[in-house]
């Protein structure tokens, strides 16, 4: 009995970590396909790598580590564009790799000092391990996220159609631009223990680009999008447990099987 409900326990402990996050990719990734900013998402994710390594060395939990760097970057970035003189695909190619290398750096630092990191874990997540303290630490991050969202997507809806208009509408594109950059952040620390720092992208795109198949409106497009996300969710925990599968690829290729079948049978 002890040992079935342990099994048992672990599962749902799974299964609420991928259904937390997937009520915040479907949003936030709807808003990354609209705005065009999968490479924002891939800096963040390598930047990631550091907040981990900071986390370690200063014997802090991993996900505050990655959401301070992951707000540490966002606000570095928002400073950078206002200086104008470079692109910003070419200021998100130089933090991205920039905090990747550092992040490596402090690893092998903390690595000669007798620390014993497995890498592969913050890389891949490691989403049956997921333990009480985690869900209740995510579902207050997921809250938060989810709260300041949905204060600031009509501006972010209008800001994606047409940026310009939006400024003569009286939105503080830069304040919502700034906001939207800070919760982005703070989805990839949720995301650290499910899918790891390299796959969390995948996840943001993903279902939001699926949903955009079957949506008519923005708002339609992020229900549907956490709709389709929550299934990969099940779907690849499914796939994880039956066949000794890493839960968190398991989980990114069930969402791009999606894609896939729903790109062959809707028009």
């Amino acid at each position: 009995m002890m040992e079935g409900f342990f099994i048992d326990s672990f599962i749902l402990y799974a299964l609420a970590a991928g259904i937390a996050l997937a009520l915040v990719v479907g949003p936030l990734g709807s808003v990354v396909v609209w705005r065009r900013m999968a490479y924002f998402g891939d800096t963040l994710a390598h930047a990631s790598l550091l907040g981990v390594a900071l986390a370690i060395a200063s014997d802090q939990i991993p996900m505050a580590g990655v959401g301070l760097i992951g707000v540490s970057i966002a606000v570095l970035l928002f400073w950078l564009e206002r200086q104008r003189d470079l692109s910003t695909d070419t200021l998100l190619g130089i933090l991205s790799h920039s905090a990747l290398a550092l992040g490596l750096i402090v690893l092998s630092l903390i690595q000669s000092r007798g620390f014993n990191i497995n890498l592969m874990t913050y890389l891949f997540g490691d989403l049956l391990a997921v333990d009480l303290p985690d869900i209740a630490l995510m579902a207050g991050s997921v809250i938060i996220i989810l709260l300041v969202f949905s204060r600031i997507l009509s501006p972010l809806i209008s800001i994606s159609v047409n940026e310009d208009l939006a400024r003569i509408d009286g939105i503080a594109v830069e304040k919502i631009r700034f906001i939207f950059m800070i919760l982005l952040s703070l989805v990839i620390a949720v995301a650290l223990k499910v899918v790891g720092i390299l796959l969390i992208t995948a996840l943001l795109i993903i279902p939001a680009a699926t949903a955009r198949l079957f949506s008519k409106s923005p708002k339609q497009m992020v229900l549907i999008s956490v709709l389709i996300a929550i299934l990969a969710v099940i779907v690849g925990l499914f796939s994880s447990l039956n066949w000794d599968l890493p839960a968190g690829p398991a989980i990114v290729v069930s969402a791009a099987g999606l894609f896939f079948v729903s790109r062959v049978f809707v028009r």
